[in-house]
């Protein structure tokens, strides 16, 4: 048996927790070390999502290295190739004009497009670098090695980079799903077909629970879904209410389960949804044939993108304007817009970072407060 085939052998053997559509290729770029790393993470339960993340950012790096130096990736990395992949993805666009040898050279370039790593021109986004370079350090120091990923010429070079091509910071949504935006979203699915029960929950879903991310709504199984006591109201009636046990997300730790909330609206559409799909365990989310046939499989995430994107053109709405990730900034603005205190909102977001959450609250603040009108 090949080295190769080899790998494609033990791949298979962690599938099932870490879905790969390109399993040859990544065969063929990973190394057995990186294999059999990637079969301990799954072993010690490190989330899905991570994982897919992690082993995306790997084969982009041993991808590079192979089309930049003719090698893998070398374990520990020297401080020269950091720097060189500093300079292959952070370059000045007018500069490259004047001297073609600026930034990363054109076969590299053309080899790694071949592949399928790049698709968008120009240099990449400095997050998208600091990532990748995160991750080479990470799983560095999982090989019991020592790495020089936090010297002083390879942060210097990233600064410097990054002045030198500024670019603005884009959100994953160009518009938030505010209030106001969900209720046009939401009339689009008033009619009783199988398809507008399942779109009104997941963004019912989505957005009540605090803005879930959309790998969460994909992979929400019946199972983590839990009744609770209906909430008492005072002169009215008791509201449904249940727990998702979400276990553990991108910004929980290592042992921490998290649970969030749902009340009234949100539950009696999610529970219709279920009713009306036959779904009593597995999948909640799931996709649905032309014939009006209910998969056994969950939604893939990209799904739950696309199911905002065409709901906000049904509603007249521009679909590039808004994104999976509107429910999420959208929850957070609209607790902003009613006064809800950031501590209490960021119990259902889930968000870990005060300064990320109360950037949200910040826009929907400044606009309507006292700074903003002085004259």
């Amino acid at each position: 048996m090949s080295a190769i085939d080899r790998r494609i052998q033990q791949l298979d053997t962690i599938a099932s927790v870490l879905p790969m559509g390109r399993r040859d290729a990544l065969a063929d770029l990973l190394t057995d070390q990186d294999v059999e790393t990637l079969r301990h993470l799954v072993n010690q339960g490190m989330g899905e999502n991570t994982l897919r993340a992690l082993t995306s950012d790997l084969a982009y790096l041993q991808a590079w290295s192979l089309a930049a130096t003719g090698g893998s990736l070398p374990w520990p990395a020297p401080e020269a190739l950091l720097l060189k992949f500093v300079a292959h993805h952070l370059w000045d666009p007018e500069k490259r004009l004047a001297d073609p040898q600026h930034g990363m050279p054109n076969e590299v370039e053309d080899q790694l497009r071949v592949q399928g790593f790049l698709r968008a021109a120009g240099p990449h986004a400095p997050d998208t670098v600091r990532r990748r370079l995160a991750t080479w350090s990470t799983l560095t120091k999982w090989r019991g090695l020592e790495g020089v990923f936090a010297s002083p010429r390879v942060k210097s070079a990233i600064r410097l980079a990054v002045r030198a091509t500024p670019r603005p910071r884009k959100r994953k949504s160009a518009k938030a799903v505010t209030g106001d935006i969900l209720a046009r979203l939401l009339k689009t699915c008033e009619s009783g077909s199988l398809r507008n029960l399942r779109d009104r929950a997941i963004l019912m879903v989505a957005f009540a629970s605090g803005g879930r991310r959309r790998s969460e709504v994909a992979t929400l199984r019946k199972e983590q879904l839990t009744d609770e006591e209906p909430i008492a109201l005072e002169g009215g009636s008791p509201l449904p209410s249940l727990s998702i046990h979400l276990g553990r997300i991108k910004t929980s730790g290592a042992d921490h389960e998290e649970i969030v909330y749902l009340t009234g609206r949100p539950v009696e559409a999610l529970k219709h949804w279920l009713k009306a799909a036959r779904i009593e365990s597995g999948s909640v989310f799931r996709a649905i044939d032309r014939w009006g046939n209910v998969s056994p499989r969950a939604l893939d995430p990209t799904a739950v993108n696309d199911i905002v994107k065409q709901r906000a053109a049904m509603a007249s709405l521009d679909p590039a304007e808004f994104s999976a990730h509107g429910l999420r900034s959208g929850y957070l603005t609209e607790a902003a817009n009613r006064g809800i205190p950031l501590p209490e909102a960021m119990e259902q977001s889930r968000h870990r970072s005060v300064q990320q959450a109360s950037e949200y609250y910040n826009s929907a603040t400044r606009r309507s407060g006292r700074a903003a009108r002085l004259l």
